[in-house]
This record gives C-alpha cells, sequence and structure tokens, in this order.
C-alpha cells in the first residue's frame, strides 16, 4: 500500500463490478436469443417494430422540446447568478440546485398531486413542465460554473474597443460560455429520451417514452430484447457524447 497507485485499487474494482460487467451483460443479453445463441435478430426487431420507432420518434421529440425549453430558462438564470452586479449572495446559487437534494421520484409525485388538486388534465404539457421542471437545475449549473469562471478582461477589452453590451454578449459571452450549454444539452437531453418514471406519473402512461419500452420489456422477462434497446441508446449517448467534445473544442477555438 506504499505506492499511491495502490489507493486506486478499490475504485477500479467497484468500476469493474458496478459498470464494466453490467455493460458487458447487456451487450451479452442483446447479442443472444432465448437459447443463448448469438444473433442480431433483436437489434434487427427495434428498425422492423413500428412501435417500438414510434415511440422512439416520440422521446427524441419530447427530448429536444424539454432541452429547448432548460436552454431558454436556464441560460438566463445562470447568467444572473453569475453576474456578481445582479446576483450578490451565494446564497441563491444554493437555492436554484436545492431541488436537486430531493429525490428526482418524490419530486414527480409532488408535482402530479398538484397537477389533480388544480385539476390541470395529465398530458404532453405536465410532461414537458415536470421534465423541465426536474432537470432544469441540471442546465443552469454548467453554464453558470462556466459564467463564473470566464475571463472577464474579454469583455473589458471589448467595451474598450467600444463594443455594446448586445455585441459583447454575442461576441464574447455566449461563445465562450458554449461548453456549459453543450454539456447542460448532454445531462438534460439524454436523460429525457430515457427516462420512464417521469412519464408514467405526469400521463398516467398515456405517452410512452424509450425508457418505458425498456422497463416494460425487462419487467415481461423480455431480457434480449429489452437489452438491444438499452445498447442502442448506449450507442446513441457514446455518438452524442464524441460529437459534444468535438463541438465543445470548436466553441472554445472558436472564441478565443
Amino acid at each position: 500500500m506504499g505506492k499511491r497507485s495502490n489507493w486506486a485499487l478499490p475504485y477500479f474494482i467497484f468500476l469493474v463490478l458496478f459498470v464494466v460487467l453490467p455493460l458487458l451483460l447487456i451487450v451479452v443479453y442483446a447479442l443472444q436469443d432465448g437459447s443463448g445463441h448469438f444473433t442480431l435478430a433483436n437489434i434487427a426487431k427495434f428498425f422492423s417494430d413500428g412501435d417500438s420507432l414510434g415511440t422512439f420518434a416520440l422521446s427524441i421529440e419530447v427530448a429536444i422540446e424539454n432541452t429547448l425549453l432548460c436552454i431558454l430558462i436556464g441560460y438566463p438564470a445562470a447568467y444572473i447568478l453569475a453576474d456578481k452586479s445582479l446576483n450578490r449572495s451565494a446564497v441563491t446559487v444554493v437555492l436554484f440546485i436545492l431541488p436537486m437534494w430531493v429525490n428526482a421520484l418524490m419530486r414527480t409525485l409532488a408535482t402530479a398531486e398538484l397537477f389533480t388538486m388544480a385539476g390541470i388534465q395529465l398530458g404532453k404539457g405536465t410532461l414537458l413542465f415536470g421534465m423541465c421542471y426536474d432537470y432544469l437545475p441540471f442546465m443552469i449549473y454548467p453554464i453558470y460554473n462556466v459564467l463564473d469562471k470566464m475571463d472577464k478582461s474579454y469583455a473589458e477589452a471589448a467595451q474598450d474597443l467600444g463594443a455594446t453590451p448586445g455585441e459583447v454578449f454575442r461576441k464574447i459571452t455566449l461563445p465562450l460560455s458554449m461548453p456549459g450549454v453543450m454539456s447542460g444539452v448532454m445531462m438534460v437531453f439524454m436523460p429525457t429520451v430515457s427516462t420512464f418514471a417521469i412519464s408514467e406519473f405526469l400521463t398516467n402512461n398515456k405517452i410512452k417514452l424509450f425508457g418505458t419500452i425498456i422497463q416494460e420489456n425487462i419487467n415481461n422477462s423480455m431480457w434480449n430484447y429489452g437489452a438491444a434497446l438499452s445498447l442502442i441508446m448506449l450507442v446513441i449517448i457514446g455518438i452524442t457524447t464524441v460529437l459534444q467534445g468535438d463541438n465543445k473544442q470548436e466553441a472554445m477555438g472558436g472564441a478565443v
């Protein structure tokens, strides 16, 4: 235990048992049939199943709408929180991230109960409201971190050269904050696609998202097809992560 690298051993074991092994099991189940033989039928079934494709398309639509809502609300909030002339108290930041300290399922159940008490019919509108409420802090916090740590000398130099506040925001602040925006998009978009509890409680299961299809297949002991759907989701997440990394580098390079 004298080497510092040995202290990483518990974390390595944890990653193997609870990250690598489950992912390998998903791949194994996705590429097998009920008899344990190798097959690509589970993957092909998704592309030929109209219900699964329709649910996936609806999930992407809801995720895009929720992400846009979170950006429209979250960016101004993060900007105000990071501006010392507009926000001089660190308590305000805590108030914005306070909902994250409450279990997401409890927040969702409470939101559904409020809609029921108000006589509001559950549907896509209530779903988007609940999604935005649950995931908004995940959009605000990355943007706030980037804006708060941004070098203010860029904006000051632009102002010295005669730039208006609007031009400073468009040409300096917005490009430099794009890494935070991209991180927020990643943290909101993908969980929205794969969630199932929020759509179940806030629509009375009238609207099914991609995560709901995976859950139903697993609950019905259709492990192979459920694993195939999960594998497809993992591939999409991987591709999105790679693209996000490229966009982040381009944003940083274009802003400097």
